[in-house]
């Protein structure tokens, strides 16, 4: 996923806030591996980085997410993907629901 972060004026470029699957796409397009692999696999080449969950910045060390998965091992790159999307949006929902989850939502910015 992604979201556009608040517009300014003067700026033509637009830019996105990358976060849940979408951030981990863009670490596996930055890596060199193939599929099948294993969760080990996938974090060794990778180095275990943290990726964002939702707009705000919050964050999962990407073993912590493959550790709540119920897989080991992914036939392809969207395998992998399919298995952490749900960690991602649990986590994304349970940081929306505390109480400075829900006064961010109640804020234009």
């Amino acid at each position: 996923m992604g979201i556009r972060p608040p517009q300014r004026d003067g700026d033509d470029e637009v830019a996105t806030v990358a976060f849940g699957i979408a951030a981990l796409d863009e670490h596996l397009e930055e890596a060199d591996g193939t599929f099948p692999a294993t969760g080990a696999e996938v974090l060794a080449r990778l180095d275990d980085p943290s990726i964002p969950y939702d707009a705000a910045g919050n964050e999962i060390a990407l073993s912590s997410a493959l550790a709540e998965t119920r897989a080991d091992e992914f036939e392809t790159r969207q395998d992998l993907l399919n298995a952490l999307h749900p960690v991602f949006e649990a986590k994304r929902e349970r940081a929306n629901d505390s109480i400075v989850g829900q006064l961010r939502s109640l804020l234009p910015f």
